[in-house]
């Protein structure tokens, strides 16, 4: 009888941890952070959360990589290699963020991906 109100017990823990450690995993983002370091990258002139500039808005990046399994590992390069890009038909460099600390980059491409 105690085996089965263990398993009772552990049955219904579980499911709950999972629901629990999935709202962590999202709160360790730094949305002031990410906002400071995009100002201070200059990001903010060419993008917007929700409206195009003369780049995407990072509502459409995170909809453009959405479900994809490497969506965070091809944003990461984007923002960190300063790659070409097209503006009114004219290929640019985009600048890489103003940063080499791995944890703000990934706090940045988070941020990105989760509008």
């Amino acid at each position: 009888m105690t085996c089965s109100i263990l398993r009772l017990a552990l049955s219904s823990w579980l499911p709950l941890a999972a629901c629990l450690a999935a709202p962590a995993a999202m709160a360790a983002m730094d949305t002031d952070a990410a906002q400071a370091l995009l100002k201070k990258s200059d990001c903010l002139k060419c993008h917007a959360v929700d409206k195009k500039k003369d780049g995407p808005s990072f509502k459409e990046t995170a909809g453009k990589y959405k479900g994809k399994a490497d969506a965070e590992q091809k944003l990461t390069a984007h923002v960190t290699t300063s790659p070409k890009v097209k503006i009114d038909g004219k290929e640019e460099e985009h600048p890489a963020l103003k940063t080499k600390d791995k944890a703000e980059v990934q706090n940045i491409v988070q941020y990105i991906l989760s509008r």
